[in-house]
């Protein structure tokens, strides 16, 4: 059979798997090997396969990834989330829709100590939305405002979606994340417009909640000052070229437990859950990139990935339109897929196109975090959603989508002024050397 039809049959049996629930990293895994014996030999096949496993879990620059979802794991279990919302609750909720708007700002801080879009959005939501429902605020604002504010876990450094792409594309990782601040900011006011906006169409969706005094709310900003120590401390460190990715994290990850030790917020068995919570989640990172990495190799011999980036780059369009024809193909993949395993995959096909178009290594890993963090509150997959509804189980789950819509206009919009103002993820890493 001819290589490019075996890469399509490939493709067909990956979507499949997923399907049917088979976990990502096996699946593609399983159809790599199958596809790259098939195309050369068993014998090449088996190791391929113990070679990439091997690669992938003993490389040293991946080893980054434990340390910052480790980090996000004490940030957790410290009580980090909950004073962060609890400040941005006391500043910010006596506004008309103020409880939303808090969470908006809760998730954004607490980003900035957890690189996790889930976890971003089960910590500030098991705060937020009990709240919510106690002052009457409508549950479609209410879930879908939370369900996207998280996703500025992957955004705002640091990000285990930026860890990855810039292993993938060789690229600075200290410069991805101080990319990602601007922009990241950017984000969290057009969603606290978005949050205005809905609230004027609709004031009875979002009552106004108690409001406090001005002492009240200065002694409220107390509540972000570890977190935001915490955060300068890693990024700072890693902007001054103090520590190397590998080492922020570990540092960050003492950090979070250190302050989780001081607050006795974490006791023995606290600390044994925590590492044991970002250990699975490691696993579940490195298992999805050491499979991704065999079916890339299986998508190389079917030489599709040549054929598709020809093809992208031959379109007779601006290379401006072009980068949207990439976004909306990002759009509509994380609809389906997982957004680690879209980027694993992707990226190494995508990315020499957008350096062939001119485009800025470290603006374009910026787009791609936007895109990836559409495909987590977008149906079906929409990762976001579903742990919200695993919050709020009485709440329908076409309610939870329902609600996401406005704010995925929000993240749109953002991509589009990257792309109309790409300096603006460019101005802090360009001052590093």
């Amino acid at each position: 059979m001819d290589p490019v039809n075996v890469g399509i049959f490939g493709i067909l049996l990956l979507v499949l798997l997923f399907l049917i629930r088979m976990p990502v990293a096996f699946a593609m895994a399983f159809v790599g090997f199958l596809g790259f014996s098939y195309l050369s030999t068993l014998k090449a096949g088996l190791r391929l396969l113990a070679r990439d496993f091997f690669e992938q879990f003993f490389s040293f620059p991946l080893s980054a990834i434990p340390m910052f979802i480790l980090m996000g794991s004490f940030a957790f279990a410290s009580g980090i989330g909950r004073r962060l919302y609890e400040a941005a609750y006391t500043i910010l909720g006596g506004l008309r829709g103020g409880l939303t708007m808090a969470t908006v700002v809760a998730c954004g801080f607490f980003a900035a100590i957890c690189g996790s879009t889930s976890a971003t959005a089960a910590t500030i939501g098991k705060m937020a939305l009990p709240e919510m429902k106690k002052y009457k605020y409508d549950d479609t604002l209410a879930t879908g405002c939370v369900a996207s504010a998280g996703t500025l876990g992957i955004l705002i450094p640091p990000s285990t979606i930026f860890l990855v792409y810039g292993i993938i594309t060789e690229q600075s990782i200290g410069k991805l994340f101080v990319a990602g601040i601007i922009p990241g900011i950017i984000l969290v006011f057009l969603f606290i417009l978005t949050v205005g906006i809905l609230c004027w169409r609709k004031p009875e969706c979002a009552p106004a909640g108690p409001s406090t005094t001005l002492r009240e709310k200065m002694k409220a900003l107390i509540g972000i000052g570890e977190a935001l120590v915490l955060f300068c401390l890693v990024i700072g460190g890693l902007f001054l070229g103090w520590f190397t990715p590998t080492q922020a994290g570990g540092i960050g990850a003492a950090g979070a437990l250190g302050i989780g030790l001081m607050r006795r917020e974490i006791r023995l068995r606290g600390f044994i859950d925590s590492t044991l919570d970002g250990l699975r989640t490691s696993c579940m990172v490195l298992c999805v990139i050491a499979g991704a990495t065999v079916f890339g190799h299986f998508m190389a011999v079917s030489t599709i990935p040549f054929i598709l980036a020809d093809w992208i780059a031959g379109l007779p369009l601006h290379p401006v339109a072009i980068m949207g024809v990439i976004i909306l193909i990002y759009l509509i993949g994380g609809c389906f897929m997982d957004a680690m395993a879209l980027v694993v995959l992707t990226v190494p096909v995508i990315f020499p196109v957008v350096l062939r178009l001119g485009f800025d290594p470290i603006w374009f890993g910026v787009i791609i975090v936007l895109v990836s963090e559409m495909g987590v509150i977008t149906p079906p997959v929409g990762v976001n959603v579903y742990v919200i509804k695993g919050i709020a189980p009485e709440i329908p789950l076409e309610t939870i989508f329902k609600g996401i819509f406005p704010f995925l206009v929000a993240l749109l919009i953002n991509a589009g002024i990257l792309i109309l103002f790409p300096k603006l993820a460019l101005i802090l890493p360009n001052l590093i050397k």
